[in-house]
């Protein structure tokens, strides 16, 4: 309005228009155009600088209100959009087909492009989005990520899909995320539990999608949650809201968040291979520190100082205790000695003496513990592994410990073994290791030599491996006749080797 009012005062001090769009740095065109706008008014320069600021605009910019006061094709359009768009939302319906049939109806109404045109502009009016301004302390959203992350079993190599939970608390924006095993409500709720443990307290209302382990019944106006969901905010003095089916908007926090999740979790794990869901979480778990801490954009405060200085205190007390899902089963105990968790198909080891006993499995998203009658006869860390093995060496049955621990062998296990006994001994085993091309061929004679700690005693077995040192070849031979012949009872220091007088055998003169 400044420019327009020194435009129309050197107007009206009669200076040229060259010389006022030189002074002012603006194009002729601007000041023929207020030129003509005044000179439309009717009124004179001096009463229009008089005139304030809404007023002069009101004046030089009358409203246009000719197209659709003018126009019957725009008024006749204009009463079909609501139609146009309900049509639109249904499946495989185009604007091209929608168009189409406008024209079959208005031969002289408007091309596709003016048609989509007007369309569009009537869409973005429609898809205005308001601002609430969020109570400290009082909602939680509660959501899936759509995209999944996973890590790979340590023992299998296989990669286990497991999906991601977003939580966001509408006020100070401070976000949970954590991946899950499965995301059935056992899950779901301790997951919740770990939230609120994260946070340090419990807003008043959890909002949530119409997620199928939170609601059995939709309804915009009094939907239905599960037992178990009732059972959880009662535990923890909260309650559940739904949003509305097919409104993302009723919950913007959490939809941000996901995004945010994508951007401050994934993007920065993306090119790493984790072993193990705790693994997996604990580099979550970085991420999202850095994130709640990381200041909003133009501000000079994170989501974590929001949260401390004007949220938590709003927050309700946590329980005494969490909330724990616990669920029984029985089972038989197999041959081998172990149990099927049928819900993971997952076999877990008891001891081998309670094979063919019925017994009672007690088991949550952290622990399985077995039962035979009152007396707690396993417990194992849960394994969500389908179709795998969790078994300790003490349940095994001897001859199986054996075994496990022959397929255990490898060079650094027989040489950590023999160092027990002595330097000597060590220095045979790693002698006898080299003697093949491959190691594995001598795993046999290192088995024999170290036999002869029990056989014999270790300071024996020490002593005729020193014995050995004259020795050309050390082998399992050698150690044995040492042994059987009492020769590292002897006080010499070098063991003689005598070629067997034999007619096959040439002698040194053969070679003269």
């Amino acid at each position: 309005m400044l420019q327009i009012r020194l435009i129309l005062q050197l107007l009206q001090e009669g200076r040229s228009k060259r010389q006022i769009s030189k002074d002012l740095s603006i194009s002729r065109n601007t000041i023929d155009d207020y030129e003509r706008k005044y000179i439309a008014s009717g009124q004179s320069l001096a009463s229009l600088l008089e005139q304030s600021d809404p007023s002069l605009w009101e004046v030089l910019n009358p409203p246009d209100s000719s197209e659709k006061e003018s126009n019957p094709r725009y008024d006749s359009l204009l009463e079909r959009l609501p139609s146009i768009i309900k049509e639109l939302r249904r499946p495989g319906v185009t604007r091209q087909l929608l168009w189409r049939e406008y024209k079959l109806e208005n031969p002289q109404g408007y091309g596709y492009a003016q048609f989509c045109v007007h369309l569009s502009n009537h869409l973005q009016k429609e898809r205005a989005t308001m601002h609430f301004e969020h109570k400290p302390g009082e909602y939680l959203q509660v959501d899936f990520a759509g995209t999944s992350m996973s890590y790979i079993h340590r023992d299998t190599g296989e990669l286990i899909i497991c999906p991601v939970l977003v939580c966001v608390l509408s006020f100070s924006g401070k976000m949970y995320v954590e991946a899950l095993p499965r995301a059935s409500s056992d899950y779901l709720f301790a997951s919740l539990g770990r939230c609120m443990s994260y946070f340090g307290g419990v807003p008043r209302n959890i909002l949530c999608d119409n997620l199928k382990q939170i609601v059995t019944k939709s309804c915009r106006y009094e939907p239905s949650f599960s037992e178990l969901s009732q059972q959880w905010a009662l535990h923890y003095r909260s309650n559940f809201e739904a949003s509305r089916v097919g409104k993302p908007k009723d919950k913007p926090s959490v939809e941000k968040g996901v995004d945010l999740s994508y951007k401050r979790v994934y993007a920065p794990l993306r090119d790493k291979e984790f072993y193990s869901l705790e693994e997996l979480n604990h580099h979550i778990m970085k991420q999202l520190e850095i994130h709640n801490n990381t200041n909003f954009q133009g501000c000079n405060y994170s989501r974590n100082d929001r949260f401390i200085n004007e949220e938590q205190q709003y927050l309700g007390s946590l329980p005494a205790d969490s909330f724990t899902i616990r669920h029984v089963t029985h089972a038989k105990v197999q041959k081998n000695y172990h149990v099927i968790l049928g819900e993971d198909w997952h076999q877990y080891s008891v001891p081998h003496e309670y094979i063919g006993k019925q017994i009672k499995i007690v088991y949550d998203t952290v622990e399985v513990e077995i039962y035979l009658g009152l007396k707690r006869i396993a417990i194992h860390r849960r394994s969500y592994r389908r179709h795998g093995y969790t078994t300790l060496p003490e349940h095994m049955p001897e001859k199986h410990q054996r075994y496990l621990e022959m397929r255990g062998w490898d060079a650094e296990y027989f040489i950590k073994r023999a160092a027990h006994v002595g330097e000597n001994t060590a220095w045979v085993i790693e002698k006898v290791l080299s003697s093949k091309s491959f190691p594995e061929q001598t795993y046999n004679a290192c088995l024999g030599i170290l036999s002869y700690e029990k056989k014999y005693s270790p300071e024996r077995l020490e002593a005729a491996c020193k014995r050995a040192y004259g020795a050309s070849v050390i082998n399992y031979r050698i150690i044995s006749n040492i042994l059987k012949n009492n020769l590292d009872k002897q006080s010499d220091t070098q063991v003689e080797i005598r070629l067997p007088v034999h007619e096959n055998i040439r002698g040194a003169g053969t070679y003269k």
